[in-house]
């Protein structure tokens, strides 16, 4: 019976060592994984993490937004939405103004320049009748309405200095300076 009893110790110890070596391999186990895993798979995890932050942050900034005081936030959004509209429509109008404004000032201007033109034309055509020379008359009409346009008259330099005297000629190869150029020999180089 001692033997029996000695058996059903040893069971008895070997099942409690057993137990407790089962749970520390357990643990040591899910460490190793964990680790494992880490070690692989770390930096896909990390940005991962990061991700779905990110797309927490966004979401509740949009949430908020729509949640509080839905109908006093719409009617505020309306009367806002209402001004922004009408002042909107203003500025249209105003540069719409503005433009039909401007269209018609340029229009009246080419209005008139069209009819310079013509008494210009008609001015040559009996000048030519009667057999004056109409050109002088003409240039100087020219003139002056081309200097009624302009708002800048632009006069021709007199003082201009020539960048290099007048007996320069680059294929002479004189007045070159220290620089003088000469192509090798045509023939075969020199050697034996």
């Amino acid at each position: 019976m001692e033997a029996d009893n000695d058996a059903t110790g040893i069971r008895a110890v070997g099942a409690a060592a057993e137990e407790a070596s089962l749970e520390n391999q357990d643990m040591s186990f899910l460490l190793t994984a964990v680790s494992t895993f880490l070690s692989d798979y770390g930096w896909y995890l990390l940005v991962l993490c990061g991700g779905v932050y990110l797309l927490i942050q966004q979401l509740s900034k949009n949430r908020p937004s729509q949640h509080r005081g839905s109908a006093a936030a719409t009617s505020q959004d309306a009367a806002s939405v209402v001004r922004r509209q009408e002042a909107l429509e203003a500025a249209r109008r105003r540069m719409q103004e503005e433009l039909d404004a401007k269209a018609a000032e340029f229009k009246e201007k080419q209005h008139r320049m069209e009819e310079e033109k013509r008494q210009q034309k008609i001015e040559k055509w009996e000048s030519m009748k009667e057999g004056k020379s109409y050109k002088g008359n003409a240039n100087l009409t020219q003139n002056s309405d081309e200097a009624a346009t302009s708002s800048t008259v632009l006069k021709p330099k007199t003082d201009k200095k020539p960048l290099r005297s007048s007996g320069y000629n680059p294929l002479s190869g004189g007045g070159g300076g220290t620089c003088a150029w000469r192509p090798g020999r045509r023939g075969p180089s020199a050697g034996g």
